[in-house]
């Protein structure tokens, strides 16, 4: 006898089969499951086909959820409860502790620019001290706003050892420069403030009108040999981004190594084909073509000259690199990465209500077997998945570069929106790679989830060892939502941004290692 067939069904159907596509590779997250099983038929057309189609995907669909659930049931999912560290941080994204700037030239590191020439910067108290937390934010908190580069946001320095609960004044800053509050606790690093313009210090470059900060969204600390490179959207995810190199001063770089780019890139301003000397093609085509959304150290060039490369993720999924002499290549095309482009409303206005912009985590693994040179862990949110992606050598001498290998991804029942990752132990001493941005020998990585408020420690093959439900005062957060997350040197502290509709202020928690 056929099987009535509904409209709706069908709708089941298919997302039955696109649902098992996906496990394929993983198994879908319990969130999936619940959705699906809430779907119900509504208007009746025949189709012994659909039906059969429908049949079949129901079990393979049940099949899938079942193990998903197995695998939920048999991790202890506990909590774990917070400490709030600041509050009224308007769009609080990126975050890391500074940590040690390295002084190993005679260990045989490229550099050491901040230890030597700023000592000042990194003594107790000081903006860069090692235990203070640099936190990504949309205000400027009072700074006189630069015109026509982008929108507001700054990076503030932050006391993570307050014994009380530091509210950011909003208007903190509006004397200018790198302006205090709360007795120190709370600096302004930079922001989208004339006084923080490329020009001060480079009035030659390509881009001397734009800041290093506008609209942040990513952060990575060169703490092997260099400095504090910020990834921006300034103008929005759909249009061009912006990367910097900022001294302690918060300034984009004095005394740059190609004064056409000082310290900041934008879209195509700063490709090689541009500032490069003698001129040169890029090596793998590229740009900052919309806005940066992710970062990480990559340590020193290929091509010998001892000079720091960083990797930038942006919105259409793409993966360039920016080398501190020879300007922008790219690394690999858009949709390499899960783009954060043009996704659902529902998962847009997440980000969007709470007055946040969609993002994405990045590490580095430098410990790595030829051919491959690097490898980049890449969060993708509006996935449930983590991006992995080898990294080699491209181009010819002398002109070479990073170019990308193999791509895999990691898929797993706990992946929830995972807007952001951080390395469980950070590497923090080795004088090519050292940041918070990258992973130590072996580390497992956090996985801060959105969708849910859990943390995930996974193991770099996607093992998942445990999750741990953030609370407060022993409540779920229900009202805020997890937006980036980063681990203390010591490996003992987990510090997360999270965002909030109402307010549409963010802050930053702290809780244990686990």
């Amino acid at each position: 006898m056929e099987t009535p067939m509904t409209l709706a069904n069908l709708d089941l159907a298919l997302s039955r089969l696109k649902l098992l596509s996906s496990t394929l590779s993983g198994l879908p997250t319990p969130a999936h499951c619940a959705a699906l099983l809430r779907q119900q038929p509504k208007q009746r057309i025949n189709s012994s086909s659909f039906s059969s189609l429908a049949a079949v995907a129901a079990v393979l669909a049940a099949f899938a959820c079942s193990a998903t659930v197995r695998s939920a049931q048999a991790l202890d999912v506990g909590t774990i409860d917070a400490r709030l560290v600041a509050v009224d941080i308007p769009g609080a994204s990126a975050i890391s502790q500074v940590g040690t700037f390295l002084n190993a030239v005679k260990q045989g590191a490229c550099a050491a620019p901040i230890p030597t020439s700023f000592p000042g910067f990194i003594q107790p108290g000081a903006v860069l001290d090692p235990i203070r937390l640099l936190v990504a934010s949309r205000s400027n908190f009072g700074a006189p706003p630069a015109v026509g580069v982008g929108a507001d946001g700054s990076l503030l320095s932050i006391d993570p050892t307050s014994p009380t609960v530091l509210k950011v004044p909003p208007q903190f800053a509006e004397s200018g420069g790198q302006a205090s509050a709360l007795g120190g606790a709370v600096q302004m690093f930079s922001a989208n403030s004339p006084a923080f313009a490329n020009g001060v210090k480079n009035p030659g470059a390509a881009t001397a009108a734009y800041t290093g900060v506008s609209n942040p969204l990513g952060l990575s600390n060169n703490n092997a040999f260099g400095r504090i490179w910020p990834a921006n959207a300034p103008f929005g995810l759909d249009k061009v981004g912006s990367s910097a190199i900022l001294d302690p001063t918060g300034l984009p770089l004095k005394g740059p190594p190609n004064p056409v780019i000082g310290g900041v890139y934008v879209g195509a301003l700063t490709n090689r084909n541009i500032v490069a000397v003698p001129q040169q093609p890029q090596v793998i085509p590229g740009a900052l073509a919309s806005g940066a959304v992710g970062t990480a150290l990559l340590g020193p060039s290929p091509d010998g000259t001892c000079k720091a490369v960083f990797a930038v993720v942006t919105a259409d999924g793409a993966i360039v690199q920016e080398h501190t002499v020879k300007g922008l290549d790219g690394i690999a095309p858009p949709g390499t990465v899960r783009p954060l482009l043009d996704e659902d409303a529902g998962f847009d206005d997440d980000f969007n209500s709470h007055g946040a912009e969609p993002r994405l985590g990045v590490l580095l693994n430098g410990y790595t077997q030829p051919p491959v040179l690097r490898q980049l862990f890449v969060s993708e949110p509006f996935h449930n998945s983590i991006a992995v992606i080898d990294l080699v050598v491209a181009g010819t001498a002398p002109n070479l570069a990073f170019g990308p290998g193999s791509i895999s991804r990691i898929r797993s029942w706990a992946l929830n929106r995972p807007v952001d990752i951080a390395a469980v132990h950070r590497d923090a001493d080795n004088i090519n790679w050292a940041s918070n941005t990258s992973l130590d020998d072996g580390s497992d990585i956090y996985v801060a989830n959105r969708g849910d408020n859990t943390i995930v420690r996974m193991s770099q093959n996607g093992n998942v060892v445990a999750v741990r439900r953030v609370t407060l005062h022993g409540e779920r957060l229900d009202e805020a939502k997890l937006n980036g997350i980063t681990t203390s040197v010591d490996g003992k502290t987990i510090y997360i941004t999270f965002t909030r509709a109402r307010p549409r202020h963010g802050g930053v928690l702290a809780l244990p290692a686990f």
